[in-house]
């Protein structure tokens, strides 16, 4: 079993990764910041069961087959960087408007599902239960100390998620102008091209 001061050091690296600029946060603000936190919350659940699909992966071991695989691990990666420039041309071009979705009833749908598929997509997000979590297991590890883990992590993440949230919606209400509002989802665009360009760079 995993000792407390081995959980606890274990949480703090958690936090200290995840408070590290990366695709979720960038993502998670920019929803907020323009769709609103009821949408930013939705992206959140979204990426916190993409977290634990990710570390239920590695604690079967198919996450280690990704990150021993280039061809998989660069497969995935070309994945998560196309959906990326698919979202950005998506805000450009307004094509999905809150407003159009909220009326048929699947705004946090929507975003819950983006969220999801953002993070499934993201291999550092995968990489991080081979390379980080190891260092904090047993000798002998277990399915159930990999879990524990893997759940302190998701529950580290989603925290510092939701935080975020809640700090980039407080900056809707200056968005309620339609002209500030079409200049933030463009601006949201080019800077979900500027995570797909960062995605590319990371090998």
């Amino acid at each position: 079993m995993i000792d407390p001061a081995t959980l606890a050091a274990f949480a703090l690296t958690s936090l200290v990764i995840e408070l590290t600029p990366g695709p979720n946060m960038a993502y998670l603000a920019l929803i907020a910041a323009t769709e609103g936190r009821k949408s930013g919350f939705a992206a959140v659940a979204g990426v916190a069961l993409g977290l634990g699909i990710l570390g239920l992966a590695a604690a079967l071991g198919l996450a280690a087959v990704i990150a021993g695989s280039e061809l998989a691990y660069q497969l995935l990666r070309w994945c998560g960087v196309v959906y990326l420039l698919w979202l950005a041309w998506d805000a450009w071009t307004e094509s999905g408007k809150a407003e159009d979705l909220a009326q048929a009833g699947s705004l946090l749908g929507l975003y819950f599902r983006r969220g999801l598929t953002t993070n499934l997509l993201n291999p550092k997000a995968a990489v991080f239960f081979i390379a980080v979590l190891p260092g904090f297991l047993p000798a002998a590890p277990g399915f159930g100390d990999t879990l524990i883990l893997s759940v302190t992590y998701v529950l580290v993440a989603t925290a510092v998620h939701g935080g975020i949230v809640a700090i980039a919606g407080l900056a809707q209400d200056w968005l309620s102008d339609s002209r500030r509002t079409r200049l933030a989802r463009r601006g949201m665009a080019l800077a979900l091209v500027g995570v797909a360009i960062w995605m590319l760079q990371k090998t």
